[in-house]
């Protein structure tokens, strides 16, 4: 990682699939995390990728290019293995790391803050539906 004072603001979409690659080169060694992408999601990298692009585009941007649906995404995926909180702080983190390998400035920030908002969100909301049809631990 390079000091934040040499690196610049994401500024264009390339700016946001670097970070987006990162991550997924981070999240798909995770030990918890890679086998979910893995295994249990069956991520197809050159499909997702785009569609995460427009995502944080649509954050960063104001782009409209994506139309929406993260939740039932997820919620499919919780039918498959339980989300627990700890997953999507372990997410935040390989994210937040993405980004400040690459990028610091405004956006940077607002791609982490975001992503923290998601990660808390979606993290407590799954915990929830978990402890609601009793399943416990990790």
């Amino acid at each position: 990682m390079t000091d934040p004072a040499e690196r610049r603001d994401i500024q264009t979409r390339e700016d946001i699939e670097l970070v987006v690659k990162t991550f997924y080169q981070h999240s798909f060694q995770d030990e918890v995390l890679g086998p979910i992408f893995i295994d249990v999601a069956q991520m197809d990298l050159d499909v997702h990728i785009p569609i995460m692009c427009d995502f944080w585009e649509n954050i960063l941007f104001q782009a409209r290019k994506y139309p929406g649906g993260m939740g039932m995404v997820h919620f499919h995926l919780h039918t498959l293995i339980p989300l627990r909180h700890s997953y999507f702080m372990r997410w935040l983190a390989h994210w937040e790391a993405a980004v400040d390998e690459h990028f610091a400035g405004e956006r940077a920030q607002t791609a982490k803050a975001h992503a923290a908002y998601v990660a808390e969100t979606f993290g407590t909301h799954f915990e929830q539906l978990s402890q609601q049809a009793g399943v416990t631990g990790d």
